[in-house]
């Protein structure tokens, strides 16, 4: 996953500080995977947790994927000295924050949400936890 164009090619890193003030509840499924640390998640991370899921619910139900890789990380050839400029983008990240919905799972029961979103936690590289949707009146 990476984006179809880009107004810039390169990006600096930032900092990220704070929770998740958007995309922080369950929206589209039944049940959520929501994330309880700051970090990168990349690309390579989402597609693994998207096959797992997919893997281990046979086609039913539906997965909804909250995150993209909007983020370029560039990085330097190994053993090239210091200067020339900053080095070509390598892969592509998504940003989350503490409290972050990244994936979720509806129109299965919630023992079978559970585990699949169990599988898609082992493949994210920080801690999840799994979320239900908040009551509708």
């Amino acid at each position: 996953m990476m984006p179809k164009r880009v107004k810039f090619r390169k990006s600096q890193r930032g900092r990220m500080k704070g929770n998740a003030t958007r995309c922080n509840y369950v929206a589209f499924g039944d049940y959520g995977l929501q994330v309880l640390e700051t970090s990168w998640i990349t690309a390579k991370n989402i597609e693994a947790g998207r096959v797992a899921a997919t893997h281990f619910l046979h086609r039913e139900g539906k997965v909804y994927i909250r995150i993209f890789p909007h983020k370029p990380v560039s990085s330097k050839p190994l053993e090239t000295r210091m200067g020339k400029g900053k080095g070509e983008p390598e892969f592509w990240v998504a940003r989350v924050r503490p409290g972050q919905v990244c994936f979720e799972i509806g129109g299965v029961a919630e023992d079978v949400a559970r585990e699949a979103l169990a599988r898609v936690a082992h493949k994210m590289p920080i801690r999840c936890r799994f979320v239900r949707r908040r009551h509708t009146v």
